[in-house]
């Protein structure tokens, strides 16, 4: 059996989950029995993984927690950056024989961290494969949609700096890709690398449990659920999060009682309180933290809508989860999200709030418009998100 090796060695925190944290968990879940796997990180990383019940792979700790309450300051980022990146480098470094004879290395990010282990790894073994995730180009400094705008602008132009060094090494050593949008392809199209090499993850979703309740006599009719629509994902610039608050004072105006639910964390968390407290809005809007499982389905069924205001973004697996318990979907008109989201999704030209509120408005008291598009939105997910077509199919292209 094939030895391949995980790095998910830039774990920040242990109480979230990015979406390329689902991606490299949930092909590992598929793949363990397929190959000899081993997981390198950090004790973040391990603590994430079986919390989502990934154990029965080998871990491998690079080092222990950074220890800090808040993981989002830019002294967090630092401090989380050049431990884990020395202490990866020294773990590859001390166990050499180990790699001697490896057949595949996944990075499971470009950042530093996990792409630079990786990469010692091919110098060490020429013969391995390595496998790059590459989920996101920052944007540049002064690019019109950079969301990394004002107070935000020095966090932006270090992460759009710190990128283009590893941009170059992935795409000169790396034998495969994995991206997460169509667009980004043409980046590391080279001479040794065809398209056939560049690999659209996009993402997936487990679809067991929403099956089970839409099939069951459960099922909370639309009109009596609790939130007219949800969000799902990080506190972070990108995914728009105090835009979605803009969004909702103007849904308020509409509809006085909406009430909105937003699940997840992220360095925005007491902008988007106070936020809402400044616009009067602050009843209409429960704040959940991280949840996943049934915690979070529970919130699925109380919900109406799905919303994605992300400004920049190269996909949105958050909604997908989303979608698969019948909730359609509302997001600005984002290039990626073209390809991810061909229907089952309103797409609102960008910067548009006003239009946002309304489609929203529209779709909680148009039932024919509703329940068309609920529709779309679940068989989307059946037809191209299920992990298990999704994990298959990947491992099937490498």
């Amino acid at each position: 059996m094939e030895n391949w090796f995980f790095i998910a060695n830039n774990t920040i925190g242990d109480s979230g989950l990015s979406g390329g944290d689902r991606i490299y968990i949930e092909l590992a879940r598929n793949w363990k029995d397929k190959v000899q796997l081993s997981i390198i990180g950090t004790e973040e990383t391990i603590t994430v993984c079986k919390r989502e019940g990934l154990t029965d792979v080998d871990f491998l700790k690079t080092s222990t927690k950074l220890g800090l309450k808040n993981v989002f300051t830019m002294f967090a980022l630092f401090s989380n950056f050049f431990k884990k990146l020395f202490n990866g480098v020294l773990f590859i470094i001390k166990n050499t024989k180990l790699f001697k004879n490896s057949n595949c290395v996944y990075s499971v990010s470009d950042f530093y961290p996990d792409s630079i282990p990786a990469f010692l790894i091919k110098l060490i073994n020429k013969k391995v494969i390595w496998i790059a995730g590459f989920y996101l180009f920052a944007p540049a400094p002064f690019q019109k949609d950079s969301p990394y705008k004002g107070k935000d602008f020095l966090r932006g132009f270090l992460y759009w700096l710190s990128q283009i060094p590893i941009h170059w090494i992935v795409n000169r050593y790396a034998d495969i890709v994995f991206i997460t949008s169509e667009p980004d392809k043409k980046r590391f199209i080279r001479k040794k690398r065809d398209e056939s090499k560049i690999i659209v993850i996009r993402g997936g979703v487990n679809i067991s449990d929403s099956t089970k309740y839409l099939n069951s006599q459960n099922v909370i009719p639309v009109e009596k659920r609790k939130y007219d629509a949800c969000f799902v994902g990080r506190f972070h610039q990108q995914k728009g999060v105090l835009v979605l608050i803009d969004i909702w004072k103007e849904v308020v105006k509409l509809k006085p009682d909406a009430k909105l639910a937003m699940i997840g964390n992220g360095p925005l968390e007491e902008e988007v309180k106070n936020r809402a407290k400044e616009y009067g809005i602050g009843n209409n809007i429960d704040l959940f933290g991280f949840l996943d499982g049934e915690k979070k389905y529970a919130i699925f069924q109380q919900s109406k809508i799905v919303v994605h205001p992300a400004t920049y973004d190269s996909g949105g697996m958050a909604s997908a989860e989303a979608m698969a318990w019948e909730l359609p979907g509302i997001s600005f008109d984002l290039e990626a999200l073209k390809t991810y989201y061909p229907k089952g999704m309103i797409k609102i030209p960008q910067g548009n709030n006003k239009n946002f509120a309304e489609e929203i408005i529209k779709l909680l008291f148009n039932k024919e418009y509703y329940a068309n598009l609920s529709k779309q939105a679940r068989d989307l997910i059946i037809e191209k998100w299920s992990w298990d077509k999704r994990a298959t199919e990947i491992f099937r292209q490498i």
